[in-house]
């Protein structure tokens, strides 16, 4: 059963990282999960909670760094070390067929944190603000998610990596967000 279940994982990796392969996609996929291309979306974050919501702003930005915090954590201190999956571009049995689009790293691969963190930013930001803006949810997933595509396309992680990672850091993100509601109830 865990074999084909691999083996499935394999093929869809290689599905979207060579099958999906274009000029495109190489050059916006390597930017999509890169930190500093989304320090705007993180910049408006805090002038908007803080703008926006003063003191409650500054809680909702804290929770979100304990919600990356979490996330991370999780995912890479204790749930990596614990499963000691090795990614895709430094897997030997996968070497002839890896496109090298970004550095490949040493670390481990399940979960994917990137994944992992996204998600929780993200699910923890709608069940926060979806009673005041809907489009927080289509938007919030349509972001973590792309992050989590690009993770895959340029060779990082397995596809159950990122899918573990979205599930893990949206438990996450939906605890943080009780834990906000708990402490600030009049938002």
């Amino acid at each position: 059963m865990i074999e084909s279940i691999q083996q499935f994982d394999i093929e869809l990796f290689l599905r979207i990282h060579r099958g999906l392969s274009n000029n495109f996609f190489d050059w916006l996929m390597p930017l999509l999960r890169n930190r500093f291309f989304w320090s705007p979306v993180y910049i408006f974050i805090v002038v908007f909670c803080i703008k926006q919501y003063k003191k409650q702003g500054l809680y909702i930005i804290g929770m979100i760094i304990l919600t990356f915090a979490l996330s991370d954590f999780t995912a890479s201190k204790l749930v990596k070390p614990f499963v000691s999956r090795v990614r895709p571009c430094n897997d030997f049995g996968l070497a002839n067929f890896i496109i090298h689009r970004v550095p490949c790293g040493s670390g481990l691969s399940f979960p994917s944190a990137h994944a992992t963190n996204h998600f929780g930013i993200a699910a923890f930001l709608i069940c926060v603000f979806y009673s005041r803006w809907k489009p927080i949810l289509p938007t919030g997933i349509f972001w973590a998610a792309s992050v989590s595509f690009a993770q895959v396309y340029v060779g990082v992680h397995y596809p159950i990596d990122v899918t573990a990672g979205a599930l893990l850091g949206t438990m996450i993100g939906f605890i943080c967000s009780l834990i906000f509601k708990k402490l600030q109830p009049e938002f």
